[in-house]
């Protein structure tokens, strides 16, 4: 208080601060010591020279780049090091260029691809990665320490910078994910999406464009149908993606015009030859009569009126049923034979048929019963179904999580991503909320969930037009398996 205490200035020995009452106990100030000068500068110089080797040690090459010309100056004479240095310059350049054009492969995995990551690494996360932890809360302050989440690693693959991260004591994967929208922001990326890498450690995910914004064309016929691994389009990393139908069920929703018949009409073409061969069969449930109604030569059975969709499902529950007596006690795994194929059954518009049919009793409640059979059970017995819808909530489709792999297309609320891909799949990265309306932009791009997988993976859907649709189904016919 001014008046009675007396503070200490910078550089005061230990003493009593002054008092007005003669009979107060003296208080004593914590000294000030003043650190020489010369020492400060010395302390700063080793630090740069303990850097300065670190640097020299870990990057050799930038050593031996910048170093050489300089010893060579000081030994031959500036001239002649300058003739060399140039010299030098456009071997390695010609080298470089001769290693693009003749093997591209590695030499943008050995060199473009790292040095992009270093490149970037410096000009942009190093640079802001203070001001954007500190914005986003993931720095932590106490008293006048401050905690920071530390860079590990920066690395680019084709399509993405990809941030590890070793998290602070105490965080988790899910203060990360929260604050995904704001870290893409802060480093001017689209999204961000964070992957577990392990304890204490998460991978961040920064698209530097979008690979998938030009629509794909109906991908080609393969030789051979693989059950596991149906080509229907592509990932976001360039790489195929392929669809499993075999020992698990499919769920696809979206918003209408969001593609869905782009996955089913991809995986139909993919099964063309097991179709062929006899070794599967698809049986479809076309309400809408619009989706399915043009590849009818192509179905084993195919109905559209509510009873005979309901009778069609009831049908392949008695198949269902009738396999499984049959397997009992001799096969565990279901193997497509001519005698006995794999079966999928598609139904587009599920909802119509589960919710918004008028006759509950006749027509919704069969079929919730035949749908619920056929997905708790049908996986062992090579009975699998592919069921698309626009609505999502738990009301439309009771039996959603009975679905193992998911695919989650353009929606129309953020709430509506979860109700597909279970919790916590929108904070994780599917913004399947924010894909585009425009069809040749965001027609069947969205976000699959695979059984087992915690991190969902954006993909696209090749388009197969009415056209391809239609050359399918003459082949079919002209090969005499109409």
């Amino acid at each position: 208080m001014p008046g009675m205490w007396r503070e200490t200035s910078p550089g005061d020995q230990a003493s009593p601060w002054a008092s007005q009452d003669p009979f107060a106990a003296p208080v004593f100030g914590r000294s000030v010591w003043k650190v020489p000068e010369m020492l400060v500068l010395l302390v700063h110089l080793f630090r740069f020279l303990a850097r300065l080797i670190v640097l020299a040690v870990l990057h050799p090459v930038v050593t031996v780049a910048v170093a050489g010309p300089v010893v060579l100056g000081v030994l031959a004479g500036w001239q002649t090091a300058g003739v060399v240095t140039a010299v030098v310059l456009a071997l390695v350049a010609g080298a470089l260029g001769v290693w693009a054009w003749r093997w591209p492969g590695t030499f943008t995995s050995y060199v473009r691809l790292p040095g992009l990551a270093r490149w970037r690494w410096l000009s942009l996360y190093r640079r802001f990665w203070q001001p954007v932890m500190t914005m986003t809360g993931l720095l932590t302050r106490r008293g006048e320490r401050e905690y920071l989440p530390r860079i590990r690693k920066v690395t680019c693959t084709a399509w993405a910078d990809r941030v590890l991260v070793e998290m602070l004591r105490g965080q988790a994967p899910s203060h990360w994910e929260d604050q995904a929208a704001a870290l893409a922001h802060g480093f001017g990326a689209a999204s961000c999406r964070v992957r577990m890498e392990r304890p204490g450690r998460v991978w961040l995910e920064f698209p530097r464009g979008d690979s998938l914004a030009d629509p794909l064309p109906a991908l080609p016929v393969p030789d051979e149908t693989d059950l596991s691994a149906l080509p229907v389009g592509r990932r976001e990393d360039g790489s195929d993606w392929n669809l499993k139908v075999h020992g698990t069920h499919v769920l696809v929703a979206g918003v209408t015009g969001a593609g869905k018949g782009s996955i089913i009409w991809s995986a139909i073409r993919a099964l063309l030859p097991a179709i062929r061969a006899g070794l599967v069969e698809v049986w479809a449930v076309d309400p809408k009569r619009m989706e399915l109604s043009f590849g009818k030569p192509l179905f084993a059975r195919y109905a559209a009126d509510p009873e005979d969709c309901v009778g069609l499902l009831e049908d392949a529950v008695e198949r269902m049923q009738k396999r499984a007596t049959a397997f009992a006690g001799k096969v565990r795994t279901h193997t497509p034979t001519i005698e006995d194929p794999f079966v999928l059954v598609v139904v587009d518009e599920v909802a119509f048929l589960t919710a918004y049919h008028p006759d509950a009793n006749g027509v919704r409640k069969p079929v919730k019963n035949a749908l619920a059979t056929l997905t708790s059970q049908g996986r062992s017995v090579g009975v699998g179904v592919l069921a698309a819808l626009q609505d999502p909530r738990k009301e439309v489709l009771e039996i959603r999580n009975l679905f193992p792999d998911k695919i989650a297309l353009r929606m129309d609320e953020k709430a509506q991503v979860d109700m597909v891909l279970g919790d916590g799949a929108r904070d994780r990265g599917a913004y399947a909320d924010q894909i585009s309306s425009l069809p040749e932009t965001g027609a069947g791009a969205g976000y699959v969930l695979l059984e087992g997988s915690r991190d969902p993976g954006r993909v696209r859907a090749a388009y197969v037009s009415d056209d391809d649709i239609d050359a399918m189904a003459a082949e079919f016919t002209d090969g005499g398996h109409a």
